[in-house]
């Protein structure tokens, strides 16, 4: 196989009431880390590369990297960009081979937002790429986004539609009470605005700043609509946290195989038990 885009396994996920978990990676580790326990639980999966990854790794290796995966596992694998304010940045990352990416316009104001967003799924659509954009504010950082906890906004219903229907785009991110990054207190999500937006709006709904959210609180996000959940900061902290810990026991250690592989695997779990949770096990 190759990889796709999000449009079938979004619309599937929505269809038969799960989610498909994107991961945000950052090297080939973890990239390897998410496509195993994906293979393992047989679920659809997206990797997801913020503009700040990109620039890291470099977007003609990850979408090399993301091919190669996509042949040696037999499951949907999409390549995504998240959370890209920067249009010209977006369309390099599509010729490099990207199927799906997010423009971010959620911190301009409204008509900017919908004129930017526009021209973005104009332009993707012509190379069957899809879009995702956000409307309402998730607050926390995300790369160099950082939005303060004052600033953060939810998402109308009835400015959603609008914005759907002005766009055309494939999915869109909503703020219903998450953040991006560590969460000092547990969020408190307003299932009662997702319900709504379910009800009016066609395209998946796309939870992020799910890292750090009851796992409960997750399955009913999904049980009222959400389509697609971006994890990210669990992601990191055991990978981190098992490298720290090597060196803690072996100060002078300097084989990258010896702690980069217990990092490697601690990421999987998080992976394995995130997809039980979207429900998304055995739907590739």
């Amino acid at each position: 196989m190759d990889i796709i885009s999000t449009r079938e396994m979004l619309l599937n996920a929505k269809k038969n009431q799960y989610a498909v978990p994107a991961f945000n990676i950052h090297n080939l580790e973890t990239m390897q880390a998410v496509l195993e326990g994906a293979w393992e639980m047989k679920s659809p999966v997206i990797i997801a590369t913020t503009p700040g990854t990109v620039k890291y790794a470099g977007m003609d290796y990850l979408a090399a990297m993301a091919k190669v995966g996509a042949k040696r596992y037999n499951i949907p694998i999409a390549l995504h960009l998240d959370h890209c304010p920067d249009v010209d940045f977006l369309k390099e990352c599509i010729y490099a081979g990207y199927k799906s990416v997010m423009i971010d316009a959620s911190l301009k104001d409204y008509e900017d937002n919908i004129r930017i967003t526009k021209d973005v799924v104009e332009f993707a659509h012509r190379y069957d790429v899809t879009v995702e954009a956000e409307l309402g504010v998730v607050g926390g950082a995300e790369d160099e986004r950082k939005v303060d906890e004052k600033d953060t906004m939810l998402t109308d219903p009835q400015v959603a539609l609008d914005f759907v229907k002005k766009t055309n785009i494939d999915s869109l991110a909503v703020a219903i009470g998450t953040a991006h990054g560590v969460y000092k207190l547990e969020p408190k999500l307003d299932f009662e605005r997702l319900i709504k937006m379910n009800e009016m709006i066609e395209v998946p709904l796309v939870l992020h700043g799910a890292s750090g959210v009851p796992s409960d609180a997750i399955k009913k996000a999904v049980e009222y609509g959400i389509c697609k959940v971006n994890i990210a900061t669990e992601l990191k902290l055991p990978f981190a946290e098992k490298i720290k810990n090597y060196f803690k026991e072996n100060p002078q250690a300097n084989d990258p195989r010896k702690y980069i592989t217990p990092a490697k695997e601690a990421a999987k779990e998080v992976v394995i038990e995130k997809i039980k949770i979207c429900g998304s096990e055995n739907r590739a």
